[in-house]
């Protein structure tokens, strides 16, 4: 039985001083990038307005999504709204844009991820707040069922950022080459 542990310990150690280091972040941008990576610019794209720039002027649906109380007073008339909720709402949409293309080319990885991290508990608190999202679709911790859309689904987002904020972007991204750069 000792050398069992003997080769159990050997074996995992050597992985953890092996592996762990480019292993892990590579996966968590690969998983970030084949699962939110699309999610994230398709919402965001939901909320340009129209033309070249639209950029600069959020959709009514950008309104909608991140202030769905002040639209319904506003009588969905995204001009009753102020400056704050306009600049809010143009935040929002670049964070959706730039936070994820920066987590899939690895630069400024550690902060897009914590950004992400943030826009996160952002969009979770607008969806049971805002939104009126509860029930199944809330969900709770330790209740048998995986799946939920806001507890389950997004704790997994956050752990796949937060893997990403403590261990960086791994060896394949623009981050490792600038840090090679500067060493040598």
């Amino acid at each position: 039985m000792t050398r069992l542990i003997v080769l159990h310990d050997t074996l995992f150690t050597w992985a953890e001083r092996s592996l762990a280091a480019w292993l892990l972040p590579t996966l968590a941008r690969l998983v970030f990038a084949g699962v939110l990576l699309t999610y994230f610019w398709r919402s965001a794209l939901t909320k340009l307005g129209d033309g070249p720039l639209g950029i600069f002027r959020p959709s009514d649906g950008a309104y909608v999504q991140i202030f769905p109380r002040a639209m319904e007073a506003a009588g969905y008339d995204s001009g009753q709204l102020g400056v704050f909720h306009w600049a809010v709402a143009l935040a929002g949409t670049w964070a959706e844009f730039l936070l994820p293309a920066l987590i899939l080319a690895g630069f400024a990885t550690r902060l897009a991820a914590a950004g992400m991290i943030g826009f996160v508990a952002v969009q979770s608190l607008t969806d049971i707040y805002g939104h009126g999202v509860g029930g199944a679709d809330l969900g709770a911790w330790f209740d048998r069922a995986p799946d939920a859309l806001i507890l389950d689904q997004r704790a997994f987002w956050v752990f796949v950022l937060a893997v990403l904020v403590l261990r960086g972007a791994g060896p394949l991204s623009v981050d490792a080459r600038l840090r090679a750069r500067r060493a040598g």
